[in-house]
């Protein structure tokens, strides 16, 4: 199974930027449909994004299209996650997942979950 391991959170202003990154290990990184989770204080872990293997589709969460991308480089087994024009209600702890299937938002799809980074946007 792969281990993933998210790093790249912290403190932004509303309207600031933050990348997080995914470094996975695994013997079939390439095959993963990968996402992105989060979960904000007192409430259940909602879907982000997420991203083929190939990295040819992807999909977003309404409360983040336009604002956030998710991107994947294979030949160094690493998932990211650009995000832009950073709301309050963006902070929360940020979840890579990591699943061998179809792409979907469904947290009980996924086989495999980081420890999660930490995401504080202040107003």
């Amino acid at each position: 199974q792969a281990q993933l391991v998210e790093s790249g959170g912290g403190l932004a202003q509303a309207g600031g930027s933050l990348r997080l990154s995914c470094a996975a290990s695994g013997r079939t990184f390439r095959s993963y449909t990968m996402s992105w989770f989060r979960q904000a204080p007192g409430k259940e872990r909602e879907f982000v994004a997420a991203i083929s293997w190939s990295g040819g589709v992807t999909l977003y969460a309404d409360s983040v299209k336009g604002r956030f991308t998710i991107s994947r480089d294979n030949a160094k087994n690493m998932v990211y996650l650009q995000m832009n024009s950073l709301k309050p209600e963006d902070t929360a702890v940020y979840y890579c997942a990591a699943r061998l299937g179809r792409l979907t938002t469904h947290m009980g799809e996924y086989d495999d979950w980081g420890q999660g980074t930490q995401v504080t946007v202040s107003s």
